[in-house]
């Protein structure tokens, strides 16, 4: 940055920062920060401009890592990324505002506004940049998480096991539903697996066609398939879809699957009196 540009910025930093303090508060009710105190609000803000301050004085790289630094903070606490747009975009137009009234004429001049703009963008593309890069990969770990979490297979009994479904079932889900099931059945040594469809809100052609493929792969690896959480419309469904289920037994609730589950195993629930 020019040199004459700094040091008119620094020497008015503080006339900047308490103008500014004041126009940022107009819009903190539309970025979600009520939740954050007025002390911590206001001293965010003020080192907000100290980091912006001075990236003019520290050379690329340096400035760059403490503004990484802030905005990874700003990201953990839960700051919005339209406070750093607005607010950036806020600071450019009264730090202009302000120099501009100091009657200095090279404030007056494009070379200054120039200036002033190529300072603040470059400012702008590091910071949004850290937000997407942090969003992206947390969009990632959680989209890697769920999947770990949308099909596990549960052992309830000795050789019984059951895979709860919830949710719609795509064909990039049924695939993971079958990796998670073969593995669990061979993990698991189970002989008999639910497939509870009680949380799947809709029994289409697809879904249904892998279901039958989830089924067939079990009883591939030595292993019978019951399918539990019928609901009447489901029925009705695949009635009206001429979807042939007969291949494996289906029952209507969870409990009535683990009964059966248990007599293919040769056990049974027993009461026992008082």
């Amino acid at each position: 940055m020019n040199p004459f540009i700094r040091d008119i910025i620094l020497e008015h930093k503080e006339e900047i920062m308490e103008t500014w303090l004041v126009e940022i508060k107009k819009f903190r009710s539309d970025d979600l920060l009520q939740n954050i105190s007025d002390t911590m609000y206001e001293n965010t803000n003020r080192e907000f401009v100290n980091k912006l301050t001075h990236t003019i004085q520290k050379d690329k790289d340096e400035f760059q890592d403490d503004l990484i630094q802030f905005a990874e903070r700003l990201i953990q606490l839960g700051w919005p990324l339209n406070y750093i747009t607005r607010g950036l975009q806020e600071f450019r137009k009264i730090t202009v505002e302000a120099l501009s009234d100091t009657g200095e004429n090279y404030c007056k001049s494009i070379e200054f506004f120039q200036e002033i703009e190529n300072w603040i963008d470059d400012i702008v593309n590091l910071l949004v940049n850290q937000y997407s890069g942090s969003w992206e990969n947390t969009v990632f770990l959680q989209k890697m998480a769920l999947k770990e979490l949308s099909a596990p297979l549960i052992p309830v009994f000795d050789n019984i096991s059951v895979m709860p479904l919830i949710g719609t079932i795509d064909t990039e889900r049924a695939k993971l539903i079958m990796e998670n099931l073969l593995d669990g059945v061979i993990e698991h040594r189970s002989q008999v697996v639910l497939i509870d469809i009680t949380g799947v809100p809709v029994v289409d052609t697809m879904v249904a066609h892998h279901i039958i493929q989830a089924s067939e792969a079990v009883r591939l690896v030595g292993a019978k398939c019951i399918l539990v959480g019928i609901r009447p419309e489901i029925a009705q469904t695949i009635v009206n879809l001429g979807i042939d289920l007969g291949k494996f037994p289906t029952k209507s609730t969870l409990k009535k699957g683990i009964e059966s589950a248990l007599e293919m195993t040769q056990r049974q629930i027993v009461e026992i009196e008082e």
